[in-house]
């Protein structure tokens, strides 16, 4: 199950990562479980990943704009590696989905990020794995999933460079707690938990820089819900169909007036 986690079947990805918390010392209780996700490969053993090469279009997005310079931050900007060749070919917008499930593990208390990269529409990695400190609030397990983002965000933008890939000077990064989006995306937000500082600092850090762009999106449209919780097919299948179920252009996808 972990081959096919790594060759696209990133559906399964949170199942298999709380299993392997078990692997040295198996009960009767988890191999039932497996033999249900097993049963689930079987059964949805026709998903793909289609290579789209267009770029999304976010140009209703609507974010504000805040003058950093006056912030703590000053005049932030990205490290851009100056030994890169000169990019050629046609520019790529990355976009990343990023959330958390708090108290994902009743055993250790930990929380889980999960994490999916896009390129232009095509899904080039993914991210789920418990995180190494236990959070007593969402707030905080969120925080920690978009400083990972962040730090994933700056790795592959760093490699795109150094293949020759012309990127946008923007990425865009999608998360489902308002709460984190607006402490990150205003100068004036303060915060008043130690614990989270660095976290907090590390997002702000890439907004004020211009090459991070976060943004509120519902939780029901979220994709990385799907590497952060343990879901039936039923409930998550809106979100997951336009990604591994459909097969052509999702611009194509029909959709009702819930999943659109």
């Amino acid at each position: 199950m972990q081959w096919a986690i790594s060759i696209g079947h990133f559906d399964i990805a949170v199942h298999v990562m709380t299993m392997s918390s078990f692997r040295a010392s198996p009960r009767h209780g988890h191999l039932e479980r497996v033999k249900r996700m097993v049963g689930y490969l079987s059964k949805f053993r026709f998903a793909e990943l289609c290579i789209l090469t267009d770029e999304p279009d976010f140009s209703d997005i609507e974010v504000a704009e805040y003058d950093w310079s006056k912030s703590i931050y000053g005049d932030a900007s990205e490290a851009v590696p100056k030994d890169a060749p000169e990019p050629l070919g046609k520019p790529v917008t990355t976009t990343h989905y990023q959330d958390a499930n708090l108290y994902h593990d009743i055993i250790t208390g930990r929380s889980v990020t999960a994490i999916l990269h896009f390129l232009n529409k095509f899904p080039i990695d993914w991210y789920s794995k418990k995180q190494a400190t236990v959070k007593t609030a969402t707030y905080g397990s969120e925080y920690i999933s978009a400083r990972t983002c962040v730090d994933q965000i700056v790795d592959l933008r760093t490699t795109l460079r150094y293949l020759g890939i012309p990127i946008r000077d923007v990425s865009y990064m999608f998360g489902d707690n308002e709460s984190v989006i607006n402490s990150s995306t205003q100068p004036h937000s303060k915060l008043h938990k130690r614990h989270n500082a660095l976290s907090f600092h590390r997002v702000c850090k890439a907004i004020a820089s211009g090459y991070g762009m976060l943004t509120y999106l519902p939780g029901k449209f979220n994709p990385a819900d799907i590497l952060s919780k343990h879901w039936g097919y039923q409930t998550i299948w809106p979100i997951l169909k336009p990604i591994l179920f459909f097969h052509g252009d999702t611009a194509d996808l029909i959709q009702d007036d819930d999943t659109a």
